[in-house]
């Protein structure tokens, strides 16, 4: 307290030896701005992907070479469509093979249970033994089994078969096309992808990374505008559909995925453009409003001084305002900011005057002193006396 006692008063003792010395009062001039109804909002920047709402990999569960191919780059297919056709050869092969095992498992079918039946009218009669009457029965059951198990194997390859053609699960726009007449495609382990067909293109979406550190104001729903560099002087319009909970950590930077609906009817966005993303986590609309920096505005004691000082509040929160000479606090009731502007709910009305900011002439009239004061500085030469010395 008594550092800041201290301060002030050097600062009035170098104002009052500059006004002493130099004869010129210290002048202030004040930056005021109206208090008026504006827009507030905040904003939270943030770099995404745009991609299709939904896009589907359609791949083959069979091996084989690609016979035939019907679609290709953008071209458009309904669900259901044939897209490509794998050689039929082997898998017809295999279809055979298992319809002729069904026939032999059918024909010692009917011999089993022939015998069955006859070796249980003999064993009925008691004319043979138990374990020939079990041997019979096991072996009509196990020819059923045999028959149960080669009708599966058939409609596997009946199965297989099909999937030779491969069909559009979805309507819409193949992206990609991964191979071309005549390769071979392996379904060993993995499923190999033949096609990728976005589902619709006038309906997209934008996969945004957001910082932890301005997550917690992204809700759904909110407004969002972006950019991409292909069309830089288009700003799109889209809305935040969800907030994503699974952190990604890369370089030590943790980042949240939020999705944003992108309509593009006319077909603008394309599939893995970067889009540049503002979302607008607070809109205010016509609130009056001041610039933020006209509540951090202090007068110094030499203001306070130059005229009457008219202080209607104790509230730590107020503005300054100017009546002719004099300076008058008003108290405030704050609500939203966005750093810029600050909200007034209560104590201002539209139109006011409030003070910003302020400069003064001090600075000058200090280097006037200083010049006055210094007896190193050179003096005007006197003319008068000059020509005096001429004519003695």
């Amino acid at each position: 307290m008594r550092k800041h006692t201290f301060i002030k008063a050097a600062m009035l003792t170098l104002a009052a030896a500059i006004v002493s010395s130099c004869g010129k009062k210290i002048e202030f001039t004040y930056t005021e701005v109206e208090a008026t109804k504006q827009d507030v909002t905040t904003t939270v920047t943030a770099t995404g992907t745009i991609e299709p709402v939904t896009s589907v990999d359609v791949g083959t569960q069979v091996s084989g070479i690609v016979s035939k191919l019907y679609v290709d780059y953008n071209s458009e297919v309904k669900a259901g469509q044939i897209i490509a056709e794998l050689d039929r050869t082997n898998l017809i092969s295999e279809l055979s093979s298992a319809q002729a095992n069904l026939k032999s498992a059918m024909s010692d079918l009917d011999y089993q249970e022939t015998n069955y039946k006859r070796f249980k009218a003999l064993y009925d009669k008691g004319l043979i033994s138990a374990n020939d009457y079990e041997q019979a029965r096991l072996s009509c059951i196990k020819a059923q089994q045999t028959v149960t198990h080669q009708k599966e194997s058939v409609k596997k390859a009946q199965t297989n078969l099909g999937y030779a053609t491969i069909t559009s699960p979805i309507d819409g726009v193949v992206l990609k096309k991964e191979v071309e007449e005549g390769q071979t495609v392996a379904s060993s382990f993995n499923t190999p992808t033949l096609f990728t067909i976005a589902k619709d293109l006038t309906d997209m979406r934008v996969i945004a990374d957001v910082d932890e550190a301005d997550i917690g104001e992204v809700k759904e729903g909110q407004r969002v505008s972006f950019t991409v560099d292909a069309f830089p002087n288009d700003t799109f319009q889209g809305a935040v559909t969800q907030v994503r909970q699974q952190p990604t950590t890369e370089s030590n930077v943790v980042t949240y995925e939020v999705v944003i609906s992108a309509p593009n009817q006319d077909l603008k966005l394309k599939p893995g453009l970067t889009a540049n993303v503002v979302i607008y986590t607070l809109e205010m609309s016509d609130v009056l409003a001041i610039p933020s920096k006209a509540l951090r505005f202090k007068p110094s004691e030499a203001m306070l001084n130059e005229g009457e000082t008219i202080t209607d509040t104790e509230s730590p929160v107020k503005v300054w305002t100017k009546e002719g000479p004099n300076l008058k606090a008003i108290a405030v009731k704050t609500g939203v900011t966005n750093g810029t502007l600050t909200q007034i709910t209560e104590g201002l009305s539209e139109g006011t005057m409030v003070i910003t900011d302020v400069q003064s002439n001090m600075a000058d009239l200090e280097d006037e002193s200083q010049q006055n004061s210094n007896p190193f500085m050179p003096k005007p030469r006197n003319r008068n006396n000059n020509k005096d010395k001429k004519k003695s």
